[in-house]
């Protein structure tokens, strides 16, 4: 416990920096009894009202990960930003142990609440982590091992946590790693998906992330603006880190000329298109550019482009 009262342990160690936080920003005692804070139904229902679209794009995402390991014990969570249970997967026989465990909809598993947990710790840190039995600050929660990663909405804030949780005795470390590295790919998929449903018109750019673990998405308007930026998009180029984005060039961001040259790319682009779906009619083409014949043909000879 002095350990983790200390400033130096708590900058060398996220986890002694939880404890820390547990005890000296929350007043939470590992040693408590107290009763676990649950949110009633209708003010649950009521949240889950209001994250909707989330959680329907969350749905299968949840089905498949539990597909992979609800047969070994595991149930599968989803929170809010607070560290609120919004929905879970769990087997039928399993439901009554993860209800006394407080694993189940409308339980609060933020670090106010719970201390170090894997949810609650995932939120306060924004990042990936896997809590392991006694790692847990209360006494009455080291019998769970818990892997969770961070879902990021469109703005770049943090929307929501993904968790899976076990209480088998018998859960290797080596085993939540292998869960781990499972739950942050499936959380990045919700995030991507969530992120899409966002912007339904919008035309999606993806780009490579170096850490492998956010996605790069941008949406790009019908004006090659770029309208929205998942987070890790947002840090790979520069953009506001939260929030709205401010409408710029998608060549801005690419590095593609401006200018003339970047107008007449851009033009060039517009005829190749049309000209391919007309299969090389110019007439059709012209029609569907909204201009003239002979105008097509004086832009394409200026542009290089054969009949």
């Amino acid at each position: 416990m002095e350990t983790v009262a200390s400033g130096k342990a708590a900058a060398r160690s996220p986890l002694a920096a939880s404890w820390r936080r547990s005890m000296q920003h929350y007043g939470l005692d590992p040693a408590s009894s107290r009763g676990r804070t649950r949110l009633g139904d209708a003010a649950l229902a009521d949240r889950r009202a209001g994250l909707e679209p989330f959680l329907m794009v969350a749905a299968p995402k949840l089905d498949q990960l539990f597909g992979l390991v609800g047969s070994s014990g595991c149930g599968v969570l989803l929170t809010d930003a607070s560290g609120l249970v919004i929905d879970r997967r769990c087997a039928d026989a399993d439901a009554g142990t993860f209800a006394d465990w407080g694993l189940c909809p409308g339980a609060d598993w933020s670090e106010a609440a719970e201390g170090t947990n894997g949810i609650g710790t995932c939120l306060a840190e924004t990042r990936r982590v896997t809590i392991h039995r006694g790692d847990h600050f209360f006494a009455r929660n080291i019998g769970m091992s818990c892997m969770d990663a961070p879902i990021f909405g469109p703005d770049g804030g943090v929307l929501g946590a993904l968790d899976v949780s076990s209480a088998r005795a018998d859960q290797t470390e080596g085993f939540n790693r292998l869960i781990g590295a499972t739950v942050a790919q499936t959380a990045r998929a919700i995030e991507a998906d969530f992120f899409r449903a966002s912007f339904p018109a919008a035309r999606i750019v993806m780009g490579d992330s170096d850490d492998g673990e956010t996605s790069v998405l941008l949406a790009v308007d019908g004006d090659d603006l770029v309208i929205g930026a998942t987070r890790g998009a947002r840090r790979a180029f520069g953009l506001e880190i939260r929030g709205a984005l401010k409408p710029r060039p998608a060549a801005d961001l690419f590095g593609l000329d401006d200018g003339p040259s970047g107008f007449e790319k851009a033009e060039r682009a517009a005829v190749v298109r049309a000209l391919a779906r007309a299969d090389g009619n110019v007439s059709e083409a012209a029609r569907a550019l909204g201009i003239g014949r002979a105008t097509l043909y004086r832009r394409m000879k200026r542009l290089g482009l054969g009949e």
